[in-house]
């Protein structure tokens, strides 16, 4: 069966108070779809709540509950979360919602673990994220899942956003964040390994070029980039192996040289590690 692609989404906005809504901001959407959508959906997404987190109403609750029943994914962003976890869609599972609203998620609803350090959690069948950019994250991750590496670049390219963002909300709560401007030394170094995927890439060589310390330039990169270098260059050479498994038929022996993996073996274990699939697996569902 062919891959859906981008053009093949279709999406409805709904509301269960009628064709029209006003907004927070005072700003009118009108011509919406009723809750009889939700029945059709393939992902059903609460995109955020009212900053009150006042309990969602019944009729809400019986529609996600509904949707998950019957193979529906269910999306919760933001405080968008709190629907989700009210539906007792995650009793048992973790949950993740924006940092100033995880104690009062944790204390109203002790059966889910709160995960106040990450940007999103994916069950596979429902996902929540942090806050608004992690719900873009949360977005872009499954516009990856479902269409691929191709789609999800495209899409974080008209977004003018990082196609997948290491690291969790910890680095955003009440402090100042260390950028990755043009002419700093870790951005530098983001684009000069970018380029060199296909060599060792060892933190020492990273640090060397960024005229720093071993120690130093970790906890540099680590404050800009929410990871570590180690992680981040798997995470890149992993990236390119995806995009080049959907858009070449080159053999998993030349793309695991060319991502800078040494051998097949080795890319087929992070690959597995990460994406829970085999390279073989992957290229036949993205180019079916």
């Amino acid at each position: 069966m062919a891959r859906l692609g981008i053009a093949d989404w279709r999406t409805e906005v709904w509301t269960t108070t009628g064709p029209d809504i006003t907004t927070a901001e005072g700003h009118t959407i009108t011509g919406l779809a009723g809750p009889d959508v939700v029945a059709q959906a393939d992902l059903v997404v609460v995109p955020s709540w009212h900053d009150s987190l006042e309990p969602a109403p019944a009729e809400v609750i019986d529609l996600l509950r509904a949707a998950h029943d019957t193979g529906s994914a269910v999306l919760g962003l933001c405080l968008g979360a709190f629907p989700i976890v009210q539906a007792g869609l995650l009793d048992g599972r973790s949950a993740v919602t924006h940092w100033s609203a995880t104690d009062v998620l944790r204390d109203r609803f002790p059966q889910v673990t709160v995960d106040s350090s990450v940007l999103y959690i994916d069950h596979g069948d429902v996902l929540t994220s942090a806050g608004t950019a992690s719900a873009l994250d949360a977005c872009l991750h499954v516009v990856r899942q479902r269409l691929g590496v191709a789609s999800v670049n495209r899409v974080a390219r008209s977004l003018v956003v990082a196609p997948h963002r290491d690291g969790g909300q910890a680095q955003y709560i009440e402090r100042p964040v260390v950028g990755t401007g043009i002419g700093t030394p870790v951005a530098d170094v983001v684009a000069w390994a970018m380029a060199r995927l296909n060599e060792p890439l060892t933190v020492d060589d990273l640090a060397t070029r960024a005229a720093m310390s071993r120690r130093n330039f970790i906890r540099r990169f680590r404050e800009a980039m929410g990871t570590t270098p180690a992680r981040w260059v798997l995470d890149r050479r992993l990236d390119e192996a995806s995009l080049l498994l959907e858009t070449t038929d080159w053999p998993v022996e030349r793309i695991a040289e060319n991502c800078g993996f040494g051998s097949a073996v080795t890319l087929r274990q992070n690959f597995t590690a990460r994406f829970a699939t085999s390279p073989a697996s992957y290229r036949r569902a993205f180019r079916s």
